[in-house]
């Protein structure tokens, strides 16, 4: 059928009549196009022979048809028949007329870009290389067809540069001749076609393309045109190549360094090239630049301020006072203009080079404080306005690096700390910047506002004694006709930041001049504008009245009015965009839940109108969040007129399936019942009470949280607690005793469910006896709803009942314990109503003490000799807890039986563990520790640091770290003391026990442990591999808890620590298993360990990190490792191509072999499901780590990009990888909404 279309088109394509023509080949394109058309032997040719004919055709439109024809052509012909296209159109381009060659120069470009690689390109390759080379080198070539053959070649090497391997070399000849034509548009051309060539070449070619560049270099007679060319080619060997070029640094940096300095004053053009080649390396070759970082650094600064034809005194400006006449300064910088002034570029190729020096090297911040700052504030009045904007570039790349390295150490604003350097350069940004702000131009103005915004997200409240001279600025930037919509949002953007960091009372002086240009944005038409000025009117708000509990020291009554009025406008408005409609319902809640006292006669009006965003189905969740917020205002706002139906609708959201909007729901509910208990109807209680019972589930432990929450505070309100008790009871608590057996049970979820019960046996009656019964029967494995308890499930049951014991009052608690005590002495009951006896004891001793019950201790340790492991571990977490309860009667017991039971040492150890972690959590129980008892504790612990079994040496390390938040002035010496221990069991033992001692929050302890962490963490190259591994995870948990105790070791520490990730033969053994061998290593748990805690460095102490040094070797050789150590390289890759994205991209290629051996691994045909389900999760990994390189802003490598389009997004990895795509948008796509809130 396709042939018989296609026959009938060919024939009208052939007549004499234009139109006719173009209609044939527009139809014959079509026909081309659809997926169904197939054609035999005969067709192909005809057709192939009719479109080359068709591109000489007189009419431009018929032939440029033709052109769009061949794109789907040669995917639907044979092999042989797109050579013989390819062919032609070559013969043409190479001999043809002047307009044959244009168009067989844009046909073979669409041939070349439509042919998917494979047999077809490996046959298109080697037909057409030769002719491309003989076109390139012939002397009797035309420049213009010089020039179209670069630019094809160009091209093919772009898409098959790897299937050339055999040409590259006469490729290579025949570019670098170019480099030397007079033409400068053919080096341009040839300098683009060697750079594709580089990233497919082998390095000894590489290395020769370099060397005979720089040679031309060296050599100062060769005239500047070709001096430039070279250096150019230089940076794109660099940019196309990345780590590859590192070797050849050394050689070419002093080479561009001594031009940069040397070139003639009127060669700027050389001074831009050789800034933009070192700007290249500095991104590129990250580690091989490294020597030379200083001095370009130094050039790139010095180069900043290049103006050889503009004489100004810079110092003697600075120091001038900036208030004068404004107008005087905008025409004193336009009165020097020259067109042929081209020094701008040097300045601007300085300031992007410096920026590649303050991105890629977070380890040199506080050297770029010292030497880049003073310099980019000063430069801060460039004249050239694209200068300027990259100096303002340059100066925010300065804070965000700040912002990244300093994200983890807390206030670290001591002297010397970059966040300190700042701090002292804040009022000469301030006054650079009010300057930028006064001059005409709109983008220096939003570039001005730009660096003022990231200033405020890096150092909050460091504003506070500027807002007098920076207010004029807002107001011009919002108030003048001039300014556009960027401007004006970039200046709300900066005031909503600097609100929200500052302190009130900095604005009040200023609340006058602000709030009439931010409130007429209000209703500016362009909705971006509108948004911001509302989000700028809630902090307004909040600054206007801080306080509400005492009087205000600001008289905030005037702009009440028309504040509301503005926000009210757009309330009502209809016609309008949504973020427009949510800013305005999230502004109205905060203008009545501040100023809602002054607002009585408005709110009969606001409130309905809020009701009413509340039931429509685009703006509900943005008013649930209003409502939250009014209900939970201080001045108690009269909500009467609303309140039953706001409680209704709020009921009816609890069933929804948006999980945001349910949750947002609870909450407001909770506020509202706090708020206005006693005006909402018992109806209401009920109806509530019925949708929660349906939220309590494991499968959402944050929502089930919220829930419980909420009955809690229903049982709780004196007026309702008797309906609402019976009602919880009789449909949440069977939910809650379902929830109870969960094995996911764990954090706010579980301590909600503690307060539930506490809450529940306190209110309406509700019996204790058959609260504890219903408890204690969920362990039961059978006859309960929800199936079996989990072993897990039989501690959250345990501390359950330890609430209820103690919520119901000393005679219930007394009889609970009797029972239990019964239950284990009479030896009644199965394992499970052991281990629940067991655990509720602790529970319950753990609150209580228990020393009235006779001989208690007697009867948890004989369960020590039950042959069941789980009750073993109960018994001993039940001794261990009751012991808190009266430590002065049970500890003396716990230690003398571990002198007396050397059997049951390691129970009673866990027993001991117990005690002292409780004693280092609460701070009331420190004291209760007596000397002897601490002595006695400590000379066992040491005792027992040689033991051979490791669960013994793991539990006495976690008592020494414990004990010694306690007691440190004692512990930490003598824990140091072992380090020299010739025992590795011992110096592995205090090592770990340190790593317990270093908790998140600040502890007397860490003025102990900073002198000497030394010690210990420099046993990370102690000869026992058990030393080291405590080592590693103890530098990881410094590193992640508090990071400012190892920051100045790292220097010392990293390279020891990289050297723990390297495969270490010695440590590989085989052992023999009869009919076969099997190989283990023993060095993979510390291998993995050290790969861990270099992701945690990376967290906190990136400014300490040089990550291409990690990278190349050390992270490579991680990606091609085990299963065990390739999932943290996956995050640790992901997390340096967020943070340090050029370092990663300089080693793009590099990454792409382990990384695709990785995702296309198959498993074996007889694998089990465990081996499949690994190898799955590993490759999802691995795409988590390509997509993360995907995102990084920059141009891919040739190598990479060929990986994406033929690996990863062909065949059955496409689907997965879209997935985890999706998966990764909508991750960022909630940060972004966290953000928001």
């Amino acid at each position: 059928m396709a042939s018989l279309a296609v026959g009938l088109i060919l024939e009208k394509i052939a007549s004499k009549d234009k139109d006719f023509r173009y209609m044939a080949t527009s139809d014959l394109l079509n026909e081309l196009q659809k997926d169904s058309f197939k054609a035999d032997s005969d067709t192909e040719r005809k057709v192939t022979q009719i479109v080359l004919q068709q591109l000489d055709d007189a009419s431009g439109d018929i032939s440029g048809l033709a052109v769009k024809c061949l794109a789907p052509l040669v995917k639907k012909v044979n092999e042989n028949r797109v050579v013989d296209i390819a062919d032609s159109l070559c013969n043409r381009l190479l001999t043809g007329k002047e307009q044959q060659r244009d168009i067989a120069s844009i046909a073979l470009k669409t041939v070349v870009a439509e042919i998917s690689s494979g047999t077809c390109a490996q046959s298109l390759v080697v037909s057409l290389t030769p002719k491309l080379i003989k076109g390139i080198t012939s002397p009797d070539t035309s420049t213009e067809v010089k020039s179209e053959c670069l630019d094809i070649l160009c091209d093919v090497l772009h898409r098959f540069g790897g299937l050339m391997t055999a040409d590259h070399e006469k490729l290579l000849n025949a570019l670098l001749v170019q480099l030397n034509l007079q033409r400068a548009g053919l080096r341009k051309r040839a300098i683009q076609c060697l750079a594709t060539l580089a990233a497919s070449m082998s390095d000894d070619l590489l290395a020769r393309a370099t060397i005979s560049v720089v040679q031309i270099l060296k050599n100062k007679d060769v005239k500047p045109d070709m001096t430039r060319t070279n250096i150019q080619m230089i940076g794109a060997f660099c940019r196309a190549v990345g780590y590859r070029f590192g070797p050849h640094l050394n050689e070419v940096v002093p080479l561009l360094i001594s031009y940069c300095e040397t070139a003639s004053e009127n060669d700027d053009e050389l001074r831009e090239n050789s800034l933009q080649a070192l700007e290249s390396f500095v991104l590129r070759c990250p580690r091989d630049v490294s020597e030379h970082t200083g001095t370009i650094l130094n050039l790139a600064l010095e180069y900043l301020s290049y103006d050889p034809n503009f004489t100004d005194d810079m110092d003697e400006d600075l120091n001038e006072d900036m208030d004068g006449d404004e107008e005087e300064d905008e025409e004193s910088a336009d009165e020097y203009s020259d067109d042929e002034d081209v020094s701008w570029k040097v300045r601007r190729a300085a300031a992007k080079c410096l920026s590649a020096v303050i991105s890629s090297r977070p380890e040199l911040l506080s050297t770029l404080y010292s030497k880049a700052s003073p310099k980019l504030i000063e430069r801060f009045r460039e004249r050239e306005e694209n200068v300027k904007i990259d100096v303002f570039n340059a100066f925010i790349d300065l804070l965000r690096q700040t912002g990244s390295v300093t994200k983890g150490s807390g206030d670290s604003r001591k002297g010397g700390s970059p966040l300190y350097m700042l701090q002292q350069e804040v009022p000469k940004v301030v006054k650079s910047l009010n300057k930028q702000l006064r001059e005409k131009s709109v983008k220096t103005k939003v570039g001005a506002f730009s660096v003022l915004k990231e200033l405020v997200i890096v150092l909050p409240n460091c504003l506070s004694d500027h807002m007098t001279s920076l207010v004029p600025g807002i107001e011009k930037a919002l108030n003048d006709k001039s300014s556009n919509s960027n401007l004006k949002i970039e200046a709300l953007v900066f005031v909503r930041l600097v609100m929200a960091s500052h302190s009130p009372s900095v604005f009040h002086p200023h609340i006058k001049a602000l709030s009439v240009p931010v409130l007429s944005s209000v209703s500016e038409r362009y909705y971006k504008v509108t948004a911001e000025a509302l989000r700028v009117c809630g902090e307004l708000v909040k600054a206007i009245r801080p306080t509400l509990d005492k009087p205000a020291d600001f008289v905030f009554v005037p702009y009440v009015q028309p504040i509301y009025i503005a926000i009210f406008k757009r309330l009502t408005a209809q016609d309008q965009d949504q973020e427009v409609k949510e800013c305005a319902i999230s502004c109205m809640g905060l203008v009545i839940s501040i100023l809602g006292d002054q607002l009585k006669k408005e709110l009969g009006t606001c409130l309905p109108l809020l009701l009413e965003r509340l039931r429509n189905e685009i703006t509900r969740l943005t008013a649930v969040k209003a409502f939250a917020t009014i209900a939970e205002s201080p001045l108690k706002i009269d909500l009467s007129s609303v309140l039953e139906q706001v409680v209704t609708e709020l009921t009816t959201f609890l069933r929804k399936a948006n999980r945001a909007l349910r949750q947002a729901s609870l909450g407001t509910l909770n506020a509202l019942l706090t708020a206005y208990s006693n005006k909402i109807s018992p109806s209401s209680y009920e109806s509530i009470i019925t949708e929660l019972s349906s939220l309590i589930s494991d499968a959402d432990l944050h929502m089930t949280a919220l829930a419980l929450e909420l009955c809690c505070t229903m049982m709780l309100d004196k007026q309702h607690h008797m309906n609402a008790g019976a009602a919880v009871r009789e449909r949440v608590l069977p939910e809650a005793l379902i929830l109870v057996k969960s094995s996911l049970l764990q954090g706010q979820a579980l301590q909600t469910l503690q307060g539930f019960f506490a809450a529940l046996v306190q209110s309406a009656n509700t019996s204790f006896d058959t609260l504890l019964e219903a408890l204690l029967s969920t362990a039961k494995s059978s006859g309960s709803p929800g199936g079996p308890a989990s072993k897990q499930a039989f501690h959250s049951i345990a501390q359950c009942v330890g609430v209820l014991c103690l919520a119901a009052g000393d005679a219930k608690c007394s009889s609970t314990v009797a029972m239990l005590i019964n239950c284990l002495k009479g030896g009644v009951g199965n394992d499970a109503t052991t281990l629940l006896s067991l655990l509720c004891l602790g529970e319950i001793g753990r609150r209580k003490d228990l020393s009235p019950h006779v001989n208690i201790e007697g009867v948890v340790i004989g369960s020590f000799q039950s042959p069941s492991e789980e009750i073993k571990a109960a018994a001993s977490y039940s001794l261990g807890n009751i012991a808190v309860g009266n430590l002065s009667k049970y500890l003396p017991f716990i230690l003398s039986q571990i002198d007396i039971q050397s059997k049951l040492q390691y129970l009673l150890l866990h027993s001991l563990k117990e005690v002292i972690a409780r004693q280092s959590l609460d701070e009331v129980g420190k004291v209760e520790f007596q000397e002897t008892d601490v002595q006695k504790i400590l000379s066992l612990l040491f005792t027992h640091c040689e033991s051979e079994e490791e669960g013994v040496r793991n539990v006495v390390a976690e008592c020494l770290g414990k004990l010694a938040l306690i007691e440190p002035e004692k512990l930490v010496p003598a824990l140091k003391e072992r380090t020299a221990s010739s025992s590795a069991f011992t110096r592995a033992t205090v090592v770990i026990a340190i790593k317990y001692t270093i908790v998140e929050r600040p502890q007397p302890i860490d003025a102990y442990v900073k002198p000497c962490i030394a010690s210990f963490l420099m046993l990370i190259k102690d000869d026992d591999r058990h030393v080291r591994r405590a080592a590693v995870s103890a530098l990881s948990t410094a590193a992640h808890n508090k990071p400012g105790l190892v920051k100045d070791l790292l220097p010392t520490l990293l390279p020891l620590l990289y050297d723990q990730t390297v495969v270490k033969k010695e440590l590989i053994r085989t052992v023999d298993l009869g009919p076969f061998k099997h190989t283990v290593d023993d060095g993979l748990e510390l291998r993995k360990a050290a790969f861990e805690c270099v992701d945690t460095l990376l967290d906190n102490c990136l400014d300490q990190i040089d990550p291409s040094v990690f990278i190349t070797p050390h992270l490579l050789s991680g990606l091609s490792d085990h299963y065990d150590v390739k999932m943290p390289c996956h995050l640790i890759l992901s997390k340096l191509a967020d943070k340090c994205g050029s370092a990663v991209l300089a080693v793009q290629d590099a990454l792409v072999e382990p990384l695709e051996k990785t995702v296309t691994n198959k498993t074996k045909p007889d694998a089990v499901k465990q081996e499949v389900d690994r190898n799955e999760d590993m490759i999802r990994s691995t795409l988590r780590a390509i997509e993360s390189l995907h995102r990084i802003s920059g141009e891919p490598s040739t190598r990479f990009k060929t990986f994406m389009n033929n690996v990863v997004k062909s065949g059955s990895l496409a689907e997965k990888y879209n997935a985890v795509r999706h998966e990764s948008d909508s991750m960022v796509g909630a940060g972004d909404i966290m953000d928001m809130s």
